[in-house]
């Protein structure tokens, strides 16, 4: 078996992580059962153990086969070792740390289109902060900004430069003067 990526022992961890499929995995490896004896035995109703059976199969633990009218599943206790193989290779123990994405990273993306521009400005204060330094980032910290050429970056990322103009002054992330603004350092910017 090939080194499991990140969203195969996500997925794995995750159906794992419940009682009843926890429970549900012992008793098949036990022996082959039907759904409506699984149901008896966890005192589930039959609809939450399909559910649950459909987890299991979804990442190849379990195997259904159909007789008549019943349909018996059992433990592929040969994907549950090789899963478990795989996972403790020290080949596969890069997929454990596959990178996390930040809050604030899901803000922007929740925001900003494929063409870099903004979808809405939003409403969120806290988000609306995440957005404004993400969108004062395209001016540089060291230059003095006339605001024709302010107007100008930030209606290429939303049409309302105004307000963004505005926003960004009031979380104090640029100053102004005269028509003329620039960035101000990070320590300086309003938290909330």
């Amino acid at each position: 078996m090939p080194a499991p990526d990140f969203q195969t022992l996500l997925g794995f961890f995750k159906a794992m992580a419940n009682e009843s499929r926890l429970r549900m995995v012992g008793l098949l490896a036990e022996r082959e059962r039907s759904g409506q004896e699984l149901a008896e035995l966890l005192g589930l109703k039959e609809p939450t153990v399909s559910h649950h059976l459909a987890v299991l199969r979804s990442i190849g633990l379990i195997a259904t086969r159909a007789d008549g009218v019943t349909h018996w599943h059992a433990l592929r206790g040969e994907a549950l070792t090789e899963l478990n193989r795989a996972l403790f290779d020290k080949s596969a123990a890069g997929a454990l740390t596959a990178p996390t994405v930040s809050w604030e990273d899901k803000v922007v993306s929740t925001f900003v289109t494929a063409d870099g521009t903004l979808s809405q400005i939003p409403a969120s204060r806290r988000k609306r902060r995440v957005v404004l330094a993400w969108l004062v980032e395209a001016f540089d910290p060291t230059k003095r900004i006339p605001e024709a050429e302010i107007n100008e970056v930030l209606q290429r990322r939303h049409w309302d430069s105004a307000t963004l103009r505005r926003e960004l002054v009031g979380y104090r992330m640029m100053d102004r003067q005269a028509g003329v603004y620039w960035r101000r350092p990070k320590e300086e910017w309003l938290s909330e």
